[in-house]
Order: structure tokens, then sequence, then C-alpha cells
């Protein structure tokens, strides 16, 4: 058996996957997108993912044939389908995306774009989890970098649409391997405020503040970030959404990231300077336990077992 993938409904082997040179997704970068993970093998909050990525085609003016149930049940079967072909304690990737479809000034002249395919491109596949990235991360905290390369600002599209137009973060990435090869980017926005990290949510611990992370209109409705907003209440921590400035990035105890796939790594070092009074720090080590009783199982150790394939 190999992976299996799905394109505008038809399920077809995964390597028969493919995106038109003149599709809006490749030539403008207008791609709706959200990624999901399994946790042996059952996929988090499909619906909330689901939720989101009809929220950004609402945004960006796409409409879809198909029902949110449908997509619910596609996405269930390529993750189930693909998650059986992987060793035991093993774990995938879900990406779903879908583009405009043909760009019209690329796409206009008779026979370039075949019948029936002028519409929306829907397209969802997996791939394994890539521990590697991650599994020495939870223990030794990530570098990060605070970029010169802004934020796009919500002049330019809002927040809460999660596309694949990420040309800030590449470059946000590679000025801090310039500095540090194994950093990650903090973007800041426009204003000098702390907004994310490249790809995911950035989030303080003040012991004495609790936690801080951007206002809400100002960042993505990050799934991940609404997991840990739950555990904080659990626990009865506060939980704020407020300015953050670059300053207190040094003055916070710990400095969190939280994205789909690692669930939620510490902070290391920023700009070469240690974060908090060490690394990974007393919050993180809870934040990770709240993590392995959703999932049921040790993520650190899921890591590290799979780290090499």
């Amino acid at each position: 058996m190999h992976p299996i993938g799905l394109k505008n409904g038809q399920l077809m082997p995964a390597e028969q996957l493919s995106l038109p040179v003149f599709d809006g997704g490749f030539v403008q970068g207008v791609t709706v997108a959200e990624q999901l993970r399994t946790f042996a093998g059952r996929l988090y909050h499909l619906a909330e993912h689901i939720d989101r990525l009809l929220g950004g085609l609402e945004i960006v003016g796409v409409s879809l044939p198909w029902s949110r149930e449908q997509l619910m049940a596609w996405a269930e079967e390529v993750a189930s389908t693909n998650h059986r072909l992987l060793a035991e304690g093993d774990d995938l990737a879900l990406v779903v995306f879908v583009t405009p479809g043909p760009y019209a000034a690329f796409a206009a002249a008779p026979g370039i774009v075949p019948d029936g395919e002028r519409g929306p491109l829907l397209v969802m596949h997996s791939y394994p989890l890539p521990f590697a990235n991650w599994a020495k991360l939870y223990e030794q905290g990530q570098p990060l970098v605070i970029s010169n390369h802004r934020e796009v600002p919500t002049s330019c599209w809002p927040a809460s649409l999660k596309c694949r137009s990420r040309m800030h973060y590449y470059l946000a990435d590679a000025e801090a391997r310039r500095v540090d090869p194994q950093a990650r980017a903090i973007l800041l926005d426009t204003e000098g405020m702390v907004a994310e990290a490249s790809t995911a949510s950035l989030f303080l611990w003040f012991e004495e503040e609790g936690f801080v992370a951007p206002p809400v209109d100002q960042i993505l409705p990050s799934i991940s970030l609404g997991t840990i907003r739950e555990m904080a209440a659990k626990m009865g921590h506060r939980f704020s959404h407020r300015e953050i400035e670059a300053a207190e990035l040094f003055d916070a105890d710990e400095v969190l990231l939280c994205s789909t796939s690692p669930c939620v790594l510490a902070g290391s070092v920023i700009d070469g300077l240690p974060v908090g009074a060490e690394c990974p720090g007393r919050m993180w080590r809870t934040l990770i336990r709240g993590w392995n009783e959703i999932a049921g199982f040790d993520l650190v150790e899921q890591a590290e077992r799979f780290r090499v394939r």
C-alpha cells in the first residue's frame, strides 16, 4: 500500500497529486490552508480546523461545492488510511489547502484549462511528522532571533486568515539562521510590538502576571493557543491578551511557542541572551504534561523514538 491523497473530491495515490502551473495558488500564492496532526492516529480538533478553513475561504471569496461534513469525512479517510501505513506509535500531519483555481490571465486562452477544472482546487495530503525537527528542542529549547522583517499588517489581510502567502516568514527565518543555524524568527508588527514566531504562536509566562499573548485581533486564532488557554483556566492562571513590547521578551520568566505539530516549545535564547532562569522552565514542563494528557502518551518520548525512521 502507498499513501493516498485527495484532489477535488477524488481519492488517488499521493504521488499523483499535482498543482497546475497556472493555478492561482502558485501564481499569486492565493492558498487558504490548514495543517493538523494526529495523536495515536486521531486528528486533533478536526472540526475547528475545518471551520477556520471555511472562514478563510469566506474572507477571500472562494466557495466550495462540498459540505463541511464532507470535508471532515475526507480528512478522516485520508488520515486514517495513511496512518495505517506507519509503525505503531507513530503519527502524521494532514494538510488541507484550497486555491481559487486557474489564474485568469495565464489560463484565458482556449484549451489551456481542461473542461470542468475552472473552479476552486481542494487538496488533502499527509506526511509522517518530522520529529527530527524538534525532538531535541523539547529539552534544549528553541533559539530565537528578533527579525527585522515585520508581520503582515491587518490592513493587508485579516490576522484570522491562515494562508500560504509566507515570504515574510521565509525571509525572517533566513535572517535568523544567519545569526544561529538553529534559530527561528520572532516577528514584530509595524509598530514594533511582538506579533508571533514564524509559523508558531508566541506567548509569555510571568510568575506574577500569568500568561500573556498579543492582542486577539492582531494574531491568527491559533487552535494550539486555544488549548493553552484552556489549560491555564484549569490551573487557575490568568491568560491575557495585550500589546507586548520587544523588551518584555527579556523580562519574561518563560517565552513559549505553540503550534500544531510539536504542541509547545520553550524559547532558550533570544538574540543570544538566555530566557528566564532555566530552559525549559517549570511552566513548559507543566504544559507539556497537559499535552501528554490530551495525546494519551508522552510526546517527548514519541518524538525521540521516531526521530529517525
